[in-house]
């Protein structure tokens, strides 16, 4: 019996073994593209001139700091990060800008632009948990000895372009040293960043788009007349429930909490009040937008929205 369970043992084995081999075999198979010329992995990106750019200032003074070749790594990769948001971002503000965006093809190609921007920027703030594993004192290390200066993450070309081309306003900007962002640079790349500022950026293309949302007309659909009578029901309602309470503090609660929402929906619906926000930089959206923008949340899963 136990001679007869080793040869079944051993066939199984065998046959497993053959299998492995005939599977080995195969991957082998097919054509050497390579061997026929052409462009190669190396080649196509590059790698001579991109794995070569790391340049330790340390090293070249004299005194190597091993931690300096992960602090450029690192900020090289942010700035590759940065040229394919760019690419991505130029690409959705052209089909805005060319009214392409009336195309439903083209509305999922923007989405999908969006998305990819927004997952980049996610990758880039984890990647921060890479530059921390550097003790602090060893980035001291090769920082004190002026390696860096007058270097720094503000001379940031393409950041201070992604700034301008997603609409940040100038007065949200964080001054350096007390100067004008532009300061840092000079000839063609400061002339690269009036450009970027003459041209729409992305919040106004949006901006603009929200305003022709289809359902805002009075004498049509009418969905911001709809909303307030909607919103202020419900804050009847819920009023007139806090009211029935026994008195407690519990009620007190309840009815002050009403009466902030009641504050902050009647600012909602208040275009004057709407206005003064939009000037003090605290509401970002016109008020013809803001009413585009919500009345695509409270009907997003309707035909017209989903994409």
């Amino acid at each position: 019996v136990c001679q007869d369970k080793y040869m079944i043992f051993f066939f199984r084995f065998s046959m497993d073994k053959l299998s492995l081999e005939e599977s080995e075999d195969k991957s082998q198979e097919g054509t050497n593209k390579a061997a026929k010329g052409g462009i190669i992995y190396g080649d196509y990106l590059q790698l001579d001139k991109l794995l070569t750019a790391q340049v330790l200032q340390s090293e070249l003074k004299g005194n190597k700091i091993h931690d300096e070749h992960l602090f450029i790594v690192t900020h090289q990769a942010y700035e590759l990060w940065f040229k394919q948001i760019l690419w991505e971002l130029d690409s959705v503000r052209e089909i805005f800008q060319n009214g392409h965006v009336r195309d439903e093809r083209n509305m999922l190609k923007v989405i999908t632009r969006c998305h990819r921007i927004s997952a980049i920027l996610k990758l880039l703030v984890d990647q921060f948990s890479v530059l921390e594993t550097m003790n602090p004192l060893d980035f001291f290390d090769f920082s004190k000895r002026d390696y860096l200066t007058p270097a720094s993450g503000f001379q940031s070309l393409q950041f201070r372009l992604l700034e301008n081309k997603i609409g940040v306003p100038e007065s949200l900007r964080v001054p350096y040293n007390r100067r004008h962002y532009r300061d840092s640079f000079k000839g063609n790349e400061n002339e690269l960043l009036l450009k970027s500022e003459e041209e729409p950026a992305l919040l106004q293309l949006v901006e603009k788009w929200l305003e022709r949302t289809p359902g805002l007309e009075p004498e049509g659909f009418n969905f911001w007349d709809k909303l307030q009578a909607t919103i202020e029901e419900g804050l009847k309602q819920e009023l007139a429930a806090a009211w029935a309470r026994p008195d407690s503090e519990e009620k007190e609660e309840a009815l002050a909490e009403l009466q902030k929402q009641k504050e902050v929906f009647t600012s909602l619906f208040d275009e004057k009040r709407h206005e003064h926000l939009h000037s003090k930089g605290e509401r970002r959206l016109s008020y013809k937008a803001l009413q585009g923008a919500l009345m695509i949340y409270f009907y997003r899963y309707c035909n017209t929205f989903q994409m």
